[in-house]
This record gives structure tokens, sequence and C-alpha cells, in this order.
């Protein structure tokens, strides 16, 4: 090859190359170190304080610092701030001038300079849209609508100052509306069309109001501007716009509804009741259209659960001027259960599922209005308790209802609530919770049946007889529906639980009676005790009998003219009874309920046997008897504590009322065959304690003749106890047994101390008052410096008495 320039000139021209090709990298890697910085500065957090760049770094630039810099906001957001800003203060500039201003100028200038704002503001918008200043045109338009409210002022001052204000209001609400509607769809603005939907809900209202409509006319415009409000939520397109219509439709409809229902429900005569059943026919089928096109499906069903209510309204408004007022409920009940025929036509999903929902509400609703009677059915008896055998009364709901006045329109109660227990029974059988919804048919069909007497005015002994009939069916329903199910369903246990508590409001209602109460008690007793034999029933029924049982034997001693302690011997009839049952039912679940009926019944013998000291001795020693004779159950081994307590509470309760001042005669007797048959039972069983074997034993004598021996001023008893004490410790340390060595050695130190507590009290009289302090002192002072060596003693004392026996 030929080279063109000379090697020279090409080498000097490589080498200047080379060297703006390093110029040119010095210049790239000095940027690209700058970006780097840039970008971690903007990444890392902002110091508090300072503003210079990091020692070392690239200085900061005011292009460093912009882009290190982030904007709080965004610039269509400063952009919609100062536009509204903007618009609210020319509105509120033009209301003053309006308000203010005016009675300055002429008819000419005011017409021309509010005509010429409001044209130019309409304008404006149509310019700025041209320019795509779309959020400038919206804030224009605001500003143009306010104008044109203030025209519509303006022009009823000037021009129609005789015009009645509400009239003239709705004329131009109206106007305005249709004025801002044209605007907004014309130019295609965003906040007139909402504006123009909510001032649509006026014109009617107010023409209403101008021409002195009454309550009817009001409320008819009230569902007809609900309705067109309802229409333009359904072919609205903007979101705005169907949020206030429905919101207006709404508002609107509410106020129209309670409206007509207060006119239904408080109509005079039937033509009355009918017009304003008739607006809430309108207006459930307005909110049945609505829920015909509503796309959304929750929308639509309570829309349709609101017609229906609506419809269930109407039709009670005009039964209760129609028929008597105990019927205006079952007519509710009768047109809910026609509404549940929407489940056999054609209408959507969605309604069907609202309508069912409105007939369950108003059972509902007719449940609660039966829930006075039946709460006083069920607690109404009580009252009972406080005059017994006062006499029969001549209606059960004289007996229930004493002295308080029954709820009135009650006497169809029992078709109400059996109507709703129907409906569930049917209902039930296509629903997966069907244990549940029997459940509930069971308990409202109970209390059909027991607020049957009481609604329907019976007879004394007619009521007694039904609510007797009514625990035999209960319990029978419970048999029954174990042998359906193959053990204790819901059903069951629901029949159990009413059966007692209508065995209770049965005994409570007898109380009017001597008789009767005696009777139904013996009824009930036998009843339960009979269905107890059913071993899966007698957690419930066994108890049922026991606590019957018992007042049973209050009764028949009250009955006999028995004081309430000697009719505490009849009462401890249960307990036995109930420990020879739990006995022979060791084991089952009705073991604890039974023993804890037995045990009731003997506390209550207790408090009846109180005000009588030797009948309360022995009830405590029967009491003692029976739980001695429970503790013979290997599994209740603890009761045996129970028996010694009672039977040495006997024992000085007797000893108490007889005055006895030597109670040694008495507990000897007691101790020594106790003794004995804690030593034989420790022979046959090494692994018993000396606290069960012989604590009983010597605490039936120690603890007597201590208390006794406290407030004794002779010599001889303390010596004697004292001698004993120390006997029996000495015992307790031979045969390194616990129990005697610390009730002996308790018992003999309590003694010691009761003997010499005389002479330390001349002593502690004769020293110095300063010497108690200072021996108080130097004890605790001992005490603190061999605080350790005490610990370690009282730790070795009780691992010795540990391994006594």
């Amino acid at each position: 090859m030929t080279n063109l320039p000379p090697p020279a000139e090409e080498l000097r021209i490589l080498d200047a190359e080379l060297r703006q090709l390093d110029l040119r990298r010095a210049v790239l890697l000095r940027r690209r170190a700058w970006l780097v910085h840039t970008l971690r500065a903007a990444a890392a957090p902002q110091p508090a304080q300072g503003t210079g760049a990091a020692p070392g770094g690239p200085p900061a630039g005011p292009a460093a610092g912009a882009a290190a810099r982030r904007p709080e906001t965004t610039a269509p957001g400063v952009q919609n701030v100062l536009l509204v800003l903007g618009g609210v203060l020319l509105t509120i500039a033009a209301i003053a001038f309006t308000l203010v201003s005016w009675g300055h100028l002429g008819i000419a200038g005011r017409s021309l300079v509010l005509g010429a704002l409001t044209v130019g503001a309409l304008g404006a918008p149509v310019t700025l849209l041209r320019r795509g200043l779309r959020a400038t045109a919206e804030a224009v338009s605001g500003l143009a609508t306010a104008l044109t409210v203030l025209d519509a002022y303006a022009l009823h001052e000037v021009a129609f100052t005789g015009a009645d204000g509400v009239g003239y209001t709705a004329a131009a609400s109206a106007v305005l509306a249709a004025l801002w509607a044209a605007y907004g769809v014309r130019l295609g603005l965003f906040h007139p069309l909402p504006l123009a939907v909510a001032t649509a809900h006026l014109p009617l209202l107010l023409w209403a109001i101008a021409v002195g409509a009454g309550p009817l006319p009001l409320t008819a415009v009230l569902l007809a501007t609900a309705a067109g409000g309802s229409v333009v939520a359904l072919r609205a397109v903007s979101a705005p716009v169907r949020v206030v219509a429905v919101v207006g439709a709404l508002g609107t409809g509410a106020v129209g509804v309670l409206s007509a229902g207060w006119l239904c429900w408080s109509a005079s005569d039937p033509g009355s009741a009918a017009r304003a059943a008739a607006l809430l026919v309108v207006a459930a089928a307005v909110a049945l259209m609505t829920g015909r096109f509503v796309p959304n499906r929750e929308v639509a069903v309570a829309a349709a659960a609101a017609a229906g209510l609506c419809l269930v309204a109407g039709s009670a408004g005009v039964l209760r001027v129609s028929v008597p007022g105990e019927w205006t409920v079952p007519g509710c009940q009768l047109f809910a259960m026609l509404l549940l025929a929407a489940e056999r036509t054609s209408l959507p999903l969605p309604l069907r599922q609202g309508l069912v929902r409105a007939a369950a509400a108003v059972q509902g609703f007719a449940v609660l209005w039966a829930v006075p009677l039946v709460a006083g059915s069920v607690l109404g008896p009580a009252v009972q308790a406080v005059t017994p055998w006062s006499g029969a009364p001549r209606t059960v709901r004289d007996a229930v209802f004493a002295g308080v006045p029954a709820p009135a329109h009650a006497s169809t109660v029992p078709l109400v609530l059996a109507v709703v227990a129907a409906a569930l029974v049917v209902a039930g059988r296509r629903t997966p919770r069907r244990p549940a919804v029997m459940v509930v048919a069971l308990v409202l069909g109970w209390a059909a049946v027991l607020v049957l007497p009481v609604a329907l005015q019976l007879p004394y002994t007619a009521g007694l007889v039904a609510q007797a009939a009514m625990v035999v069916a209960a319990l029978g329903l419970a048999v029954r529906s174990d042998r359906a199910d193959g053990g204790t369903s819901p059903l069951a246990l629901t029949a159990l639980l009413l059966a007692l508590l209508t065995s209770v409001d049965l005994a409570l209602l007898s109380l009017a009676s001597e008789s009767t109460t005696i009777g139904v008690l013996v009824t009930l007793t036998v009843l339960f005790g009979a269905a107890g034999r059913r071993p899966r029933h007698a957690p419930f029924t066994v108890p049922a009998a026991l606590a019957h049982a018992t007042a049973l034997a209050c009764a028949l001693g009250a009955s006999a003219g028995l004081r309430p302690p000697h009719t505490a011997l009849l009462v401890l009839v249960v307990p036995a009874v109930a420990a020879l049952i739990a006995s022979r039912s060791s084991g089952s679940r009705a073991t604890v309920p039974v023993e804890v009926a037995g045990a009731a019944a003997g506390l209550l013998a207790l408090a009846l046997a109180v005000p009588d000291p030797p009948m309360l001795a022995l009830v405590l020693s029967l009491n003692g008897v029976v739980a001695a004779a429970t503790a013979l159950r290997p599994e209740r081994r603890a009761v045996g504590w129970a028996a010694a307590v009672l039977l040495p509470a006997a024992a000085w309760v007797r000893l108490a009322a007889w005055e006895v001042g030597t109670p040694e005669a008495y507990t000897l007797p007691v101790t020594g065959p106790a003794l004995v048959v804690g030593y034989l039972r420790r022979r046959r069983d090494t692994a018993v304690s000396s606290w069960t074997a012989y604590g009983p034993g010597l605490a039936a004598t120690l603890v007597p003749s201590l208390l006794v021996a406290w407030d004794d001023q002779h010599w001889l008893r303390p010596l004697l106890l004292g001698v004993a004490a120390l006997a029996v410790t000495l015992v307790g340390a031979r045969l390194r047994l616990q129990a005697p060595l610390v009730l002996g050695a308790g018992v003999l130190a309590l003694v010691a101390m009761h003997e010499l507590a005389p002479y330390l009290t001349q002593v502690v009289g004769a020293l110095p008052r300063w010497v108690p302090p200072a021996l108080a002192g130097l004890v605790l002072l001992v005490l603190g410096a061999t605080y350790e060596h005490r610990l370690r003693d009282a730790r070795r004392l009780r691992e010795a008495l540990g391994r006594l026996r």
C-alpha cells in the first residue's frame, strides 16, 4: 500500500486523536461519577440540617440540588387547588356584589353587570375546551352555575317581587336543573350534571308545599321524586351522577315510606288507611323495579326485601282499622306467607330471595310481639311463692298475672307462635341446618302451648292439667328423638330442658292451693323418677325428681303443721335417697348431678333446722351419717372429711343445747371406738394415713377439751388435758405417726401457753416499759442473725415429719 500522508504526519494525527479520546473519556468518567452520586443522594434519607455536599464528593450545584429534592405535590394537584380557589373566590365576590353592592347601581347597570358576567362565564368554557384547558373550563363553569343562581335571585327581586317565595324557588330550581343538565351534556363538563340531578329533587316537593298540599300528596310527591331518582341512577353512565341520584332517591324514598307508614297506621277509617296503603304499594313497586334492573345482586335483594315490608305494612295498616286489634298481627303473618308464593314465580332469583327475607322478617317481628305474654307466663307464677296457699284463682291468667295487667290484644299469641313454628318445620325439610331449625320450631311450639291457657283464660285446674300434659309430651319427645337419632340429639336435649322449665313453672303455679301443690309435686316426682330410668336422660331427670321431692317434703311438713326444724327431718330423706341412687349408678354421667342435688337438699335441711339447736344437732348427725355412708365408696373417700366435720359439730351443738360444761363424758365414748376402728383399718391397709385413721378420733376429744379448758379457771382440766396431750405426743413419736404427734404437740403447747399466760402477764407488768421493746428488738436481732440456721432446722423437721406415716 501506498501511504498517502507521510508516516510522520500520520503518527502526529494518531497521537492527536488519542489525546482527544483521553480527554473525552475523562469527561465521561466525571459525568458518570456525578450521576452515581446524585442517584445515591436521592435514595438516601436527607440530613436534617446542612446543604453542602459530603467531603470528597462532587460539588453541589443547582442541578444536583434540584435532582435531590422531591416535589411534595404534583403539578395537576397545584393546578386544581388554584382553579378551585379562584372559582370560590369569584363566586364569593359575585354573591357579595349581588347582596351588598346591589343598591349602588341602577336597574340597567345591575342587569348589564350580572348578564355580562353570566354570559361570559357560560361562554368561556367553550373557548377553554377548544384549547384543551379542561380543568380551567370546569372551574369557570362552576362560577357560571353560581351566577345563574344569583341571576334567579336577582330576577325575583326585580321582576317577580310579588311571587310566592316557595313557588318561585320551585320554578327556578326546575329551570336551573334543566339548564345545567343541557349545559353539561352540550359541553361535556364534569360538575353541572350531578348538580342538576341534585337540584331536580326539589321542584315537585317545593311546588306541593307552595300549593298547600296535605300529608298524603306530599308523601306521593316524595315517592315520585324517589322514582325519578331511581330511573336516573339506573340509566346514568357517569359515576358522580349515579351517586347523587342514589343518595337522593334513598333519602326521599325513605322519608316517603316512613310518612306513608305513619299515615297508614294512624288512619282512623279504612278509606284513609287504604289511600296510605296505596302509597306503600307504589313504593314497593318502585323498589321492585329498581331491584329488577340494578346490576348488583345484594342491592336487588335489599330492594325486594324493602318492597315486601312495604306491602305487609300497608296491609297491616288497613287491617288495624278493619278487624279487631288482636287479629292485626296474624293478618300480617298471612300477607307475609303470601310473599312466599314468589318462590314459584318467574321473578329473578334476587327478587325472590328478597321477598322471602321480608316474609321471614315479618315472622320475626310477630314473635317479638308475642314475647311479653310468653315471659309473663314463664315468670309470673313465681309471685305465688310470696303468698303460698292463698286460694285458687278463677282462671290461669289470674294466677299468672296476679296484680299485674296482662298484655293487651294477646289472645292470638298462640296462633302467631304456632304459625311460625309450622313454617319452620316446613322450611326445615329443605335446609342443611335442619337440626337448628327444628330446635327453634320446638321452642316456639312449646311457647304457643304454654300461653294457650293464659290467652284463652281457661280455668285454673285446666291450666295445671295442660302444663302437666306439656311435661309428659316433652319427656316423650325426648325419648322418641333419642330412639330416632341413636344418641342424645339437640332436639332431645331441648325437649328435656323445656320439660324441666315447664315443671318448675307448674310447681310454682300450683302454690295457690295446698292440695294442688301436694298433688302436683307428687306427680312431678314420680314422673321424673320414672324418666330417670333411661341412662341418657338420668343426668337431667333424676336431679329434677330429687328437687321436686325436696319441695314435696317441705309442702308435706307445712301441710301437717310442722315447724321448719321438724320439716328438716322430712327433707333429709332426699339426701339419703340421693346417696343410695349415686351408689347404684356409680361411674355414670348421672352420679355427680344426683350427688349435687342431694347435697343441696342437705343444706336446705340445715337451714331449716337452725332455729332449733337440738333439731340442728340431729340434722347434722344424720347428714354426717349420709356423708359417712357415701365415703364407703372408693371413689368418694374425700367425703369422709365432711362426715368428720358434721358428726363432731352435731355433738357440740347438742352439748351447747344441753348446756353441758364437761364435754369429755360425751367425746371420750366417741374417741375410743374411733381409734379402734382406725387401728383395725391400718392393720388391713398399711397405706392408710394416720390422719385418716386416728385424726378424727383424737380431734373429737382433744379439740373440745381444749376449747373448754381455755376458759376454765381451775387447774384440774388443763392438767389432765396436758397429760393426755403429752401421752399422745409420746405415742406418736414412738410409733412415728404424724397425726398423734402433731395434734398432741399442738394441744400441749396451747395448754402450756394458757397456764403460763397469767404469770407472763405479771412479769411483763413488773418490768419497766422499755424492757418489752428492748427484748423484742433483741429477739428480732437474734432471729435475724441465725435466720439461715433456723431455716435449715425447719427444713430438717419438715423432712422428718414427712417420713412419718
